[in-house]
Parts: structure tokens; sequence; C-alpha cells
């Protein structure tokens, strides 16, 4: 019986898509592009065949139709890949001990002191084969002594593979790899390191940390320690949180719509915020009234899957402005966003809307360098929420 952590890292193979491929057949084989079908749309996923063309996700369509002008482009449906993605998480966490969804297609088990009475590596085949029986999409596995280096292995392994780096060979298998394969190390760090000569896992492993320490900071020696095979973070408990919202009652009962709405705006960018920091998306949002005289109504939309301020803040009036039509004073307004699905930023990136995208990006980054008030606009500036 082994005393390491097990932890188990399984990804979906090109899932979004994958589902595609399951509906329609003829994609088989085919160099298969999801995005934004526009020159201004961004690749949200595309299939091995068309990344033999330098086609990746995040790209501009443009550029992946110039790679790969024969590619089958999709707009794509995040319904559809949602309900993939809720389906397999379901199969997933019925039969672990502890689980942890990192994004829409992907999950972290962890299987530590379970050897005792099953292999490891054959439960976690045993699970892979179930998967893809059960919901008719390809998925691999890479086990190993943390999140790290199982999330390496299943990437070497990939497509439809599984991979097993215990213990004794961790840096073995670490060395030979170029530092690009390292989760989280970005284009600006690699190309910092190259150029110092640093492009082996095997040569950033032997760098002194106090020299690490220099040259990126904490981040530095993070990064340090995955190349020697080293991450103590833990996998963290699946939960999936159904809404998010807020709701101001007022100091004085009020009429003054130009306020509310400029309330309402406040209230969506703040939640909004929160929404996309879980990296989640809202495919509902539902506005709440109540009259001075303590009547409540409350009306929903149901959306496209987004996080973006311009649509939930322009669903949010819509909605008030439907509502409200009793001209009576209100008491209380609040938003709520639900019908909320797990995944990362590139999950709607197929939207025609990049610039809006690019937008959001760089105002969130200000919010976490300097606080969610940092910025906003100018008309919510006096909101206080």
């Amino acid at each position: 019986m082994s005393t390491e952590k097990q932890i188990i890292h399984m990804d979906q193979d090109a899932f979004f898509v994958s589902v595609e491929v399951k509906k329609d057949a003829s994609l088989i084989g085919k160099p298969v592009i999801i995005g934004g079908t526009s020159d201004r749309g961004v690749v949200a996923s595309c299939s091995y065949e068309a990344r033999k063309f330098g086609v990746h996700s995040a790209m501009s369509s443009r550029m992946a139709k110039m790679l790969c002008p024969h590619a089958v482009f999709i707009r794509g449906n995040m319904d559809e890949y949602s309900k993939a993605s809720h389906e397999i998480t379901n199969i997933l966490k019925d039969r672990v001990p502890l689980i942890e969804k990192a994004s829409i297609d992907e999950h972290y088990i962890d299987m530590t002191g379970m050897d005792r009475f099953h292999s490891t590596e054959k439960y976690a085949h045993e699970l892979r084969t179930l998967v893809i029986k059960e919901t008719g999409l390809p998925i691999s596995f890479g086990l190993s002594i943390n999140k790290t280096v199982s999330k390496m292995a299943t990437n070497e392994c990939k497509p439809n593979g599984e991979l097993n780096v215990a213990q004794p060979g961790v840096r073995d298998f670490l060395n030979p790899l170029s530092i690009r394969k390292i989760p989280g190390l970005g284009e600006k760090t690699f190309i910092k390191l190259s150029d110092m000569g640093i492009k082996k896992i095997y040569t950033l492993s032997q760098i002194h940390p106090e020299q690490m320490n220099f040259l990126l900071g904490k981040s530095g020696l993070s990064l340090l320690q995955k190349a020697q095979g080293i991450d103590n973070s833990p996998v963290i408990p699946y939960s999936e949180q159904k809404s998010i919202g807020t709701q101001c009652t007022f100091h004085a009962d009020s009429i003054d719509i130009e306020m509310i709405n400029n309330l309402l705006v406040a209230q969506v960018m703040d939640i909004a915020f929160q929404l996309r920091e879980k990296k989640k998306l809202t495919a509902c949002v539902t506005v709440t009234i109540r009259y001075a005289n303590f009547e409540t109504e409350t009306k929903q939309m149901a959306i496209g899957y987004t996080s973006l301020d311009s649509v939930l803040i322009a669903t949010a009036k819509d909605l008030f402005k439907k509502m409200y039509n009793r001209r009576m004073l209100l008491r209380l307004v609040g938003v709520r966003l639900s019908n909320l699905v797990t995944g990362f930023e590139q999950i709607d990136l197929y939207s025609e809307s990049q610039e809006q995208y690019s937008l959001v990006q760089a105002l969130d980054k200000i919010r976490r360098r300097f606080g969610s008030d940092a910025v906003t606009r100018a008309a919510v500036m006096d909101i206080k929420l």
C-alpha cells in the first residue's frame, strides 16, 4: 500500500468539438473549429486535425481561416456543452471520495489511501471507460502525486490516453519537457526564461530559489517547485453554486427612475465581476422590486450563457422597465444571476464581441489590483452597494 498522494486529472479531449462530432459523425477526421464565424470572432476550441495547422484556442477566427482555410467552422452551443459537462461530473462524483471541477471539461480526483482497496490506476481506467461508454465522449487521464504532475501527464498522453507517473519517475518524466508544459507559465515568462537559456524543465529545476525569487518574485518560487515536481495545493471539494445576487433597500422610498436604473447598473457590474472571478457564466437574469406597501414582484429572463456586463445590464434594465409600471414608491431593488455553469474565459470567446471581452478583461485586471471600486461607469460613481 502506498502512502503518497494519488491525484487523478481527467480532461475531455477537444471537448466542444467532441460534442459536435457526437451529433454529426460526418465531422470525424476533419479540421473543426468552434468559434465566431466572422473575422472578428475568436476560436474557443478546435479539433486535433485543425491543431496540426497551428490553430489554437483564443486565436482570431481570421488567423484560423488563413492557417486552415478548409476547416469546418461551427459557432457552438454552450447549452449543449454545459449539459454534457454536468453529465460527466455526475458520473464521476458519485464514484470517488473527493473531486474538484477545475473547468467545464476537467476534473481532479483525490484517491489518496484508496489503493488499500483497489488499484488507483485500474480504477481510473474503469472510470474513464465508464465516461466514454455513458456519454460517447473521449476523455484522457493522468495519475500522479499532485495536481501539477497529473495534469502534465494528461497533456502528454492526450488524446484518448492514460498515463501513470509514480513518485520514483516524477523527475525523469518532467526533466526533458519544455518549460512551456508547466501549467500556469505564461507567454511572457516563457520568453524571459528562454532568452536566459532556460528551455527545459530540468534546467529550471536546478536554479537556486533566491535567483528565482529575484527573477520572478513569489511566482518564480512557485514555478521552481512545479519544475521539481512539488505541488501541495489540495483538491477542493466540488460544489455547484446555483446563483449569485444582491439587493438594496433604500433609506427612503423612491420613485427616481434614473437613480434606480443607475443602481441596477452598479449591482449588475458588481455581481458580474464576482461571476467572472469564479469563472462562471449565467443563463438567467432575475430582477426583484418591492413597493412601499411591501408588495414584491419578480421577473426573470433566460439568455445565452454570458458574463458580459453590457448584456446583463441591458437585460436587467429591460426587466425593470417591463415590471415597473404602477408608478408607486419603491423600497427595494435586487438582481440575481442563476443557471450558472463553471468554465473559463475562453468558453464564451466564440461571441462576436471580442472588443467587449477585451475591455472587460482589462477592467477586471484593474479591479483585482486596486479593488472592485477602482473603475466603474460615471453614472454609478455615487452609488454605494
